[in-house]
């Protein structure tokens, strides 16, 4: 037997650990710290909650034996729901872009007992759903989810690039193996490709004021972006900053990952992916997106192409926002697949 002493593991001070690599409790899943961020109404570190389960589930109403697609793995609750409910003889595809994250969700549902002929695991976005439902044999599907929301994973690791709050290499790429960062977008773009952006992707009012204060700098870190903002808005009100910080960072992040093109492609696709009959819902965290889903599905309907899709957005409960406060900009919007499809 060795004579060195055992290693302690590495202590942080206080109780609540601001830097993610430190808070090893919650990434180790100890129950009770588990309970007790919970009970506070935040989400565990290296962890996400997913909204609107029930609602989502009475909506697409899963079935034994049928086909579904979550186009947005994430951290897989939602999938987890999912899946009991289309035993026996059901499968789910999941679609994931993240190659940090996918792996991760992905084994921990092998190890819930979901295997490969249940489970079906891709490493792509939405906007691939029919050449993934092709890979796979499958002629359509008869539910279909998308959750156009970060990860919390992805928000809470300053590594990636996309908190607001804590200092990390400006990154933002859902990514990292593909496409420009954030830090080389902004290096590279001019100030009026800037303001076009910040307005469409996050409905900027300063648009201009900060295309020319932000555009073609260098921002290694988070930090640095943020400094710069705060420089543009000297002058201004200070209860302007952190709305405009979040605002600003949304739609960088938008054009680093072309989340706008991809849901556009989604959408253009997605009845064309359902079997007759078919539910689909969405889920959506802003007004860009909200508004492309809401304009597809009431065309789609137009056109033929839905049967019905809803009037009026569904919320979380005031119950869910107060336990998971970052499922307060949620929105849900569904449509149903005609019987009577055209083509």
């Amino acid at each position: 037997m060795s004579d060195l002493p055992h290693p302690r593991r590495p202590r942080y001070a206080g109780k609540n650990p601001r830097h993610f690599d430190l808070k090893y409790k919650e990434q180790r899943s100890d129950p009770l710290t588990l309970a007790k961020v919970l009970e506070a109404g935040k989400t565990p570190a290296g962890t996400h909650r997913p909204i609107l389960v029930a609602e989502i589930l009475e909506l697409l109403h899963p079935a034994p034996g049928e086909k579904f697609v979550d186009a947005t793995l994430g951290h897989g609750g939602h999938t987890s729901a999912l899946l009991p409910r289309l035993a026996p003889g059901g499968e789910l595809l999941a679609l994931d872009l993240d190659p940090i994250e996918q792996p991760k969700t992905a084994a921990r549902l092998r190890a819930a007992g979901f295997g490969e002929d249940r489970l079906h695991v891709r490493l792509s976005n939405y906007a691939g759903i029919g050449k993934a439902l092709a890979e796979l044999g499958w002629n359509g599907a008869h539910g279909i989810l998308a959750d156009l929301g970060l990860s919390s994973m992805q928000i809470d690791d300053p590594s990636r690039g996309f908190s607001v709050k804590f200092d990390g290499p400006l990154d933002m790429r859902i990514n990292p193996q593909r496409g420009l960062s954030a830090q080389e977008f902004l290096a590279t773009c001019d100030a009026a490709t800037l303001a076009d952006v910040l307005i469409e992707n996050a409905d900027e009012p300063l648009a201009p004021l900060l295309a020319e204060a932000l555009a073609g700098k260098k921002c290694v870190t988070t930090t640095d972006l943020r400094a710069l903002i705060g420089a543009a808005l000297a002058h201004r009100p200070p209860d302007l900053l952190a709305p405009t910080v979040r605002r600003v960072f949304q739609a960088i992040r938008i054009a680093v990952n072309q989340e706008f093109s991809s849901l556009d492609a989604f959408l253009r696709v997605l009845p064309f992916c359902l079997l007759p009959g078919g539910r689909v819902a969405i889920l959506s965290f802003h007004s860009g997106e909200d508004r492309r889903v809401k304009k597809a599905f009431q065309n789609g309907v137009r056109e033929g192409l839905y049967a019905d899709t809803n009037r009026e957005v569904i919320r979380p409960t005031a119950a869910e926002q107060q336990s998971n406060p970052r499922s307060t900009p949620a929105k849900l919007r569904w449509a149903i697949r005609s019987t009577d499809f055209p083509g």
